[in-house]
């Protein structure tokens, strides 16, 4: 009898356990996107910073920094970013593709950048319509004209096409394993230069770099996964923009996600310490880095006086005053010392 009441309850204990496994496992959040992985306005920030393009190849795979979180190939490691350049008549073509196999590449985004007929630099950050749908386009306007025009426009520009390639990389790179993309959000913003605005628009200024874009696109993961496609991915959404209107206005409504938000940049700034990104840089990323190192020499002065002066004035006046009268007329010029090391 006690037998059969034992199976009983342990196949009780066994049933009741497998219904709360299912109930964890119904519980999980699924509305992650492929460019959430790589902030188009965190490229446009670093490429106001860069010097060249290869010194841009290196901002944008600088493991310190960690710009990217993309893994297409979905092989736990983030993907190499090369940086590809193509240009006709004054226009340049800058082409972002991901690494993803042996000569298997997959266009994220270009940068075109011309002269206007103001002879002013005009820029824009344009997504891959497979990653971010069509018509998604940033143009950064730089608060101070970037180093990168001046080598655009000047005598020592060269054309640049990234020399490396699938299991072959620059000595400074090591592949890191990517973030949960909300963590990886929240972390980029950080490498973005507020003091620059970031206009979006669907509007491509240029035909020429269109023209560019067309005869040098790369699509292997796209050609290999057409149903991954961003509006495949978001049906009802045209393209990244909406997309991030829609989670705007779900975090409105959701007063912890606002919170989290709000408390994430001094966080973001005291972990993370890149010291290759602010080589050179005289504007903006290192100027908003600089609140958290000046809390620590405000806090070395106000230690340093507090303690020595109070603490020598207290002691030494009291003690030797009282010792040396006390020592000369008994004739004990030894013993003191002695009982004071005592």
């Amino acid at each position: 009898m006690k037998t059969k009441i034992g199976s009983l309850l342990f196949a009780l204990f066994v049933t009741l356990g497998n219904l709360y496994a299912q109930d964890v496992t119904t519980v999980e959040a699924t509305d992650s996107d492929i460019s959430d992985n790589l902030d188009l306005e965190a490229v446009a920030s670093l490429f106001g910073e860069a010097e060249n393009l290869e010194d841009f190849e290196k901002k944008l795979n600088d493991p310190e920094t960690q710009i990217s979180n993309l893994d297409l190939n979905e092989d736990g490691e983030v993907d190499y970013l090369r940086v590809v350049e193509t240009s006709k008549d004054g226009t340049h073509l800058i082409t972002i593709q991901a690494v993803i196999e042996k000569d298997k590449y997959q266009d994220v985004a270009t940068i075109s950048v011309e002269k206007d007929s103001n002879d002013e630099t005009q820029v824009q950050v344009v997504g891959d319509v497979y990653m971010y749908g069509p018509d998604y386009i940033i143009e950064p306007v730089y608060v101070h004209p970037p180093v990168i025009y001046v080598w655009f426009w000047g005598p020592y520009y060269n054309p640049w096409r990234s020399p490396y390639y699938w299991g072959y990389y620059p000595p400074y790179y090591h592949p890191w394993h990517p973030y949960p993309p909300y963590r990886y959000q929240r972390n980029v913003h950080v490498h973005i230069n507020l003091n620059n605005s970031y206009r979006h628009t669907t509007v491509r200024r240029s035909k020429t770099s269109v023209e560019l874009q067309n005869k040098s696109r790369r699509n292997d993961y796209g050609a290999k996964n057409p149903d991954k496609s961003f509006t495949k991915r978001n049906e009802g959404v045209k393209n990244r923009q909406e997309l991030n209107q829609k989670k705007g206005t779900e975090k409105v409504n959701n007063p912890k996600t606002n919170d989290v938000k709000e408390s994430t940049g001094k966080q973001v700034q005291d972990d993370w310490k890149p010291a290759s990104e602010n080589k050179g840089d005289k504007n903006k990323v290192k100027d908003n880095k600089v609140s958290v190192p000046s809390e620590k020499p405000n806090s070395k002065p106000s230690a340093k006086p507090a303690t020595k002066p109070a603490a020598k004035p207290a002691t030494k006046p009291a003690t030797k005053p009282a010792a040396k009268p006390a020592a000369k007329p008994a004739a004990k010029p030894r013993g003191n010392p002695k009982s004071n090391r005592r």
